[in-house]
């Protein structure tokens, strides 16, 4: 039988097991997917513990994991863009892509292009439409300073490259480990911490166009010192403070299509979008991923492999 990540009820990462399930069968307008790559996002830890249930209730046994990267098994009656070995990237609404295979609405998935790795296409999805909303949100482009902070993680790695590619000037707040990797992809770096205000300051002498946060821990009230217009503040994470503050609380809606999936995907194909691989574990290995991600340090994605 086809294994599959689940839990039975809310909790830490020891609630998470790995299951044998049966095999899933796709309706008419689904394709099943043997996945090959995962990606797990801070989200899934935040539905997990059960600090999402108001907005986003589970129904358990519950299942986890939106994006995913892998090889068509079985397309369903009225599918006539998928056949079985076609290679595919894209994401499900189920909470379902930490398993073996995984039923995928066909309108979902974008081909994987050779040159993209299965463990980057398995990623790309929920970080990528993300760090592209972001973009949208604060309304960069030529001419602005954007500061970004958590500008290494997996959201923000992508931000500080598609903020670049609009044509901004981008000030990265990070740790020293992360500097080099910042500069060598056009990205000012500044270290965060106490003094951060006054090292963003110097960093960008003619002000902040926008400020994108993705990481937390009071950046808005930092953002709305430094003299951003509340209109170009945007918080992926901080929806408590958003309100306090009235600036914008994102996520990837607006982006979060097939379109923009397939041009994340073909900047990545042209070399022109970089997705930073920290770690990859095996399915079987689920808790030690999620520990791994909630420390909060890696650069770039985290990624399961079943």
């Amino acid at each position: 039988m086809p294994q599959a990540v689940r839990f039975d009820n809310y909790g830490d990462i020891d609630v998470l097991e790995v299951r044998d399930v049966p095999r899933p069968s796709p309706s008419a307008g689904e394709v099943l997917v043997r996945v090959r790559a995962a990606g797990i996002n801070p989200g899934e830890n935040t539905i997990r513990i059960g600090a999402l249930h108001e907005r986003w209730p589970a129904t358990f046994p519950s299942g986890e994991g939106s994006d995913l990267a892998g090889v068509v098994e079985e397309a369903g009656s009225a599918v006539p863009t998928w056949s079985p070995g076609d290679e595919v990237i894209g994401w499900v609404d189920t909470r379902g892509s930490h398993a073996e295979l995984v039923v995928v609405p066909a309108a979902h998935l974008v081909p994987r292009p050779p040159s993209v790795p299965w463990e980057v296409g398995g990623s790309l999805f929920v970080a990528g439409t993300t760090a592209h909303a972001n973009v949208r949100a604060v309304g960069a482009g030529p001419g602005d300073t954007v500061v970004v902070a958590g500008a290494a993680g997996g959201v923000g790695s992508l931000t500080v490259q598609l903020l670049r590619h609009a044509g901004a000037t981008v000030i990265g707040l990070a740790g020293e480990a992360n500097h080099a990797w910042l500069r060598a992809h056009g990205v000012l770096p500044v270290t965060y911490g106490d003094g951060v205000r006054d090292r963003i300051r110097a960093a960008a002498p003619d002000g902040v166009d926008a400020f994108i946060d993705n990481f937390g821990d009071g950046y808005l009230d930092l953002a709305l010192e430094l003299g951003v217009a509340k209109d170009r503040i945007t918080t992926i994470i901080d929806f408590a403070g958003a309100a306090r503050t009235g600036v914008q609380a994102g996520g990837m809606a607006g982006s979060a299509t097939v379109e923009v999936l397939g041009e994340l995907v073909k900047l990545v194909e042209a070399g022109e979008l970089e997705v930073p691989i920290a770690a990859t574990y095996p399915l079987a290995e689920v808790r030690a991923a999620y520990r791994d991600l909630m420390r909060r340090h890696s650069r770039g994605k985290i990624v399961l492999i079943p």
